[in-house]
């Protein structure tokens, strides 16, 4: 089981809201006292810390959020998105053949589609995530409570019972987690993971350019974002590259349960607090 330092669901997932509700009171006040020339300017300013957090993946004003693991070892956790797919297998064998373990965030309906795929990741010993069920990768960050709760619980209910335990981190679509997140992962008790290393390989077809892009952000704990099943069909080609140049650099691909004996005192300092 993941150290309590870095698994944290949503506690406090509408505290989001006194801070907005003040913050308009007091945007009336101004604009009732100095006239809609002071009052429209502070109306807009007033929005840009919840547009910014909803918009920015690392952002924790409407929960905690994991970027990176507090280790001092030259491990990395290796988190795979966006599948089940046709790539599934190969990735599946490339980490078998470097003894690497990832974390899959896997797409509800995609696997309801092949729930095959899901139970071989699970056999093999690697980790599942909720990373929503339908992807609206356009939308999700302008979703309503009732629609991200059935996103979320939805795919949290179908990966439970295919492998016979429910997730425990998931990931937000494009990493965009507007204030509705919290309150729909607050039941499950899923916590949200970022990234701290990512190459844009979703649409980024060329693997020297996708694997030089991870290389420039590794550090100890650093959390690589990759993908699979992209339309440019070179995921498995990135992947391989990405594996052998880790094992040349000396970082193992760990879960974060592997990481617990790595775990800095210092923990929380990778996780700035913020409304939980």
């Amino acid at each position: 089981m993941p150290a309590p330092a870095l698994h944290r669901p949503p506690r406090r997932p509408h505290a989001w809201a006194g801070f907005f509700i003040a913050s308009q009171l007091a945007v009336a006040a101004l604009w009732w006292w100095q006239g809609w020339r002071w009052g429209l300017p502070a109306m807009l300013a007033s929005h840009l810390p919840f547009l910014w957090a909803t918009l920015v993946p690392g952002s924790r004003l409407f929960s905690p959020v994991l970027t990176r693991l507090p280790t001092r070892g030259r491990a990395v956790w290796l988190t795979i998105d966006d599948g089940p797919s046709d790539d599934t297998l190969a990735m599946l064998d490339l980490l078998d053949a470097h003894r690497a373990k990832a974390t899959f965030f896997v797409v509800g309906e995609r696997a309801a589609a092949r729930p095959q795929l899901v139970g071989e990741i699970a056999r093999r010993g690697h980790g599942i995530g909720n990373h929503s069920w339908s992807h609206p990768s356009g939308r999700f960050w302008m979703l309503g409570p009732a629609r991200m709760r059935d996103e979320v619980a939805r795919t949290q209910q179908l990966l439970a019972g295919l492998t016979g335990e429910p997730p425990r981190w998931f990931r937000a679509v494009v990493g965009m987690a507007n204030p509705f997140v919290a309150a729909a992962l607050k039941p499950h008790q899923l916590a949200r993971v970022a990234w701290s290393a990512r190459a844009f390989d979703a649409v980024a077809a060329e693997p020297t350019t996708v694997v030089a892009r991870i290389e420039r952000d590794l550090a100890p704990g650093a959390i690589v974002l990759m993908h699979e099943g992209a339309a440019h069909g070179r995921n498995v080609e990135a992947m391989a590259m990405l594996l052998d140049r880790l094992d040349a650099l000396g970082y193992r691909a760990l879960l974060p349960e592997g990481l617990e004996a790595d775990v800095a005192p210092a923990a929380h300092a990778a996780m700035a607090t913020g409304v939980d």
